[in-house]
């Protein structure tokens, strides 16, 4: 467990089907590296959403908030601008193209919205080390997560639970089912890493929900 940084207030994914990407792993548990990586970089894979990712009804239809556009977790170092993913023509969920930028699932509620927003991130990459998820999983609860909108504003997460679940055992509608509150999942792989097909057995998700 790396020493947490100091909290400090800052201005400051894949969805329910496979996420596919060609930068590395997106992560939680992390393998031991070895002295070299091999010549391939892992490759994220996540269930991506089988169908859209709806908020509950409400009584009444709440103001619209805009879109996010960084990220900023103090006690990991993160502080990252957030790019836009959607579907590949397969229907996987996309992966961000770069492992040093997270990427907000637009299928899923904006941050802040009712529902759960989506965010994904690799874990590092054999080329340039570290991703921006590299330490996702040594969150814990309460811990804060900032996330800056395209207005200016800035709304507040607190991490409810960190959990590794195995690529194939992937609970989609614990992850992208449909919430009361506005809540927030930050997506990456992890585990076990297998240096023979280039990829990590697991999935880490960390699950936040909005600070009133």
């Amino acid at each position: 467990m790396p020493t947490r940084w100091p909290a400090a207030a800052l201005a400051f994914a894949a969805g329910l089907v496979v996420i596919a990407g060609a930068a590395t792993g997106l992560l939680l548990t992390r393998h031991s590296t070895p002295a070299v990586r091999p010549p391939a970089p892992g490759v994220g894979a996540l269930p991506a959403p089988t169908s859209p990712i709806v908020a509950v009804p409400q009584s009444a239809a709440p103001q619209p908030v805009a879109a996010p556009v960084s990220l900023t977790i103090p006690l990991i170092g993160v502080q990252t601008n957030l790019i836009t993913l959607g579907l590949t023509s397969s229907g996987a969920l996309q992966v961000p193209s770069t492992d040093k930028v997270a990427g907000w699932y637009t299928g899923s509620p904006r941050p802040g919205a009712i529902g759960s927003a989506i965010i994904v991130g690799h874990i590092d990459n054999v080329t340039n080390g570290d991703g921006v998820f590299y330490r996702l999983d040594t969150l814990a609860r309460g811990d804060k997560i900032y996330v800056k909108r395209a207005d200016g504003t800035l709304v507040e997460f607190s991490v409810t639970s960190v959990q590794e679940y195995l690529k194939d055992h992937f609970p989609t509608e614990d992850v992208y089912g449909p919430v009361p509150d506005a809540e927030l999942r930050l997506i990456t792989c992890g585990g076990a890493y297998d240096y023979t097909t280039h990829h990590y057995l697991s999935n880490i998700v960390v699950y936040a929900a909005e600070v009133s």
